[in-house]
């Protein structure tokens, strides 16, 4: 998935002659915190909702509350992984895409993405979900999806990310087994350190069934 295909159509540019507050306006409106801004056709910069409230007149126009405006975008062939990363980095809202020859194609908001994922990855795919912590050097997908697949399950995807001041790694582990307690044993027996877990059992079943005959019982 790249930046072109994700781009939102229910997100507008404001006019460099725009006020600060029409901004603001429109920042609640569209639930952001940023919106592009065009000068004539030119992409001249992305407004925050907290640089505007920095400034004393929010009536006047964006040209005049702003001499300079940060530019952060993407263009157009960007994938999704770079993509997020700006996001994240940058704390944006909205990301605004250019193609190659710098010409403003639209913007890509969070909420947008976040729904294309769900949309399109394997969170709405029905499973579970182990939380692996590992060391870095042990680190081996091959082998955690060797004992997945053991098991007579799979990886439907996966996710890593570091444990801050340490040499660990935490791995999400989306599997296509509703009950994880064999997968979970698997791991333990190769001292693989379970961290969390979120599945269904026949416990949470129980508790389901109880609080609908609850709720069946106090509708009466």
């Amino acid at each position: 998935m790249i930046a072109i295909e994700l781009i939102s159509e229910q997100i507008p540019p404001l006019k460099h002659t725009d006020s600060g507050t029409i901004a603001l306006q429109w920042m609640e409106e569209f639930k952001v915190n940023h919106l592009p801004v065009m000068k004539f056709d030119n992409f001249v910069g992305l407004v925050s909702e907290d640089a505007i409230y920095d400034k004393e007149d929010p009536e006047q126009t964006l040209h005049e509350l702003f001499d300079h405006l940060p530019r952060p975008y993407v263009q157009g062939n960007m994938h999704l992984y770079e993509i997020l990363s700006r996001i994240s980095d940058e704390h944006l809202s909205v990301l605004p895409v250019l193609d190659d020859g710098d010409v403003y194609l639209g913007c890509i908001g969070v909420t947008d993405i976040m729904q294309q994922i769900a949309n399109t990855g394997s969170i709405k795919e029905v499973g579970g979900i182990i939380v692996l912590e590992v060391n870095s050097i042990d680190y081996s997908l091959a082998h955690i999806a060797q004992i997945v697949e053991s098991e007579g399950a799979k990886i439907l995807s996966s996710f890593i990310s570091s444990v801050p001041n340490s040499s660990l790694l935490e791995l999400t582990l989306k599997i296509n087994q509703l009950d994880l307690s064999r997968i979970i044993h698997s791991f333990q027996r190769f001292d693989y350190f379970v961290k969390a877990t979120f599945q269904k059992n026949s416990f949470q079943d129980d508790l389901k069934n109880r609080y609908d005959e609850l709720m069946k019982y106090l509708n009466m």
